[in-house]
């Protein structure tokens, strides 16, 4: 069934590379209305939203700053007139050793918690306020298999941070359903990314390779589908779901 989100209008984070990337391009092509965010990639997310076209607009915020992040938020409406679906994208995985001193391993978890996990809630809570006023709308929160099954002992704070998230969509589909809002959760292993090639590029892509049950690693574009899906309203009643796409790197 080939998805259409004419007339929606989509803002998400960290869309100027990988996933995000990937999604904004599917999002656009079933008719939807994108706003990209990015951080740093101006360039790239510049002509990204000029390639997608149905009136995208790159806007840039750092998701460390609640000022910037309320800015990215009200840019986001004024500019498409509303909004249907919030995707929290952005993420990042900083490695930090367990044998680090205790303030720079702090610093870590910080920034990482400030960008995973906080950044998260204050976008969604801006979008709970928007779509209570507006009729409903939908939210769709990238997290990690790190999330279910653990992470190395250097990416600890990736791992909790990723590990919030469920939680907070699954808060967010219960306290909020009868206001027609929608949360959902993706949960990726393993992405072909800029993010993930830090990783095996410190362990090797054979040790990402071993760890999956397929013979190649997934790409963005094997997760952009789903999300089109999840915007589409064609899942509203799996809302608190996670949805897992990670080559089966762990089975319950």
């Amino acid at each position: 069934m080939e998805m259409n989100l004419t007339g929606k209008k989509v803002l998400l984070t960290g869309a100027s590379r990988g996933i995000g990337k990937a999604a904004a391009k599917a999002f656009a092509a079933a008719g939807a209305q994108v706003i990209v965010h990015y951080s740093k990639s101006e360039e790239q997310a510049t002509a990204l939203a000029e390639d997608l076209g149905h009136g995208a607009k790159a806007i840039k915020a750092n998701l460390e700053s609640s000022a910037e992040i309320e800015n990215l938020f009200k840019e986001s409406i004024r500019h498409m007139g509303g909004l249907d679906v919030l995707v929290n994208n952005a993420g990042i995985a900083i490695s930090v050793p367990d044998t680090a001193p205790n303030a720079q391993w702090l610093e870590g978890w910080y920034r990482t918690f400030a960008i995973n996990t906080a950044a998260v809630g204050l976008l969604s809570k801006m979008a709970v306020e928007h779509f209570t006023s507006s009729g409903g709308g939908r939210i769709i929160t990238i997290s990690s298999r790190a999330a279910f099954r653990g992470d190395t002992a250097d990416y600890l704070a990736y791992a909790a941070s990723k590990g919030a998230l469920p939680a907070l969509m699954r808060s967010i589909a219960r306290a909020y359903g009868k206001r027609n809002i929608k949360a959902f959760t993706i949960a990726p292993g393993f992405v072909r990314t800029d993010m993930a090639q830090d990783f095996m590029d410190q362990y090797g892509e054979e040790y990402a390779l071993n760890d999956i049950a397929l013979p190649k690693l997934t790409t963005p574009e094997d997760l952009a589908p789903t999300l089109v899906f999840l915007a589409s309203g064609l899942a509203d009643h799996a809302t608190g779901c996670t949805i897992d796409i990670n080559a089966a790197s762990y089975v319950h």
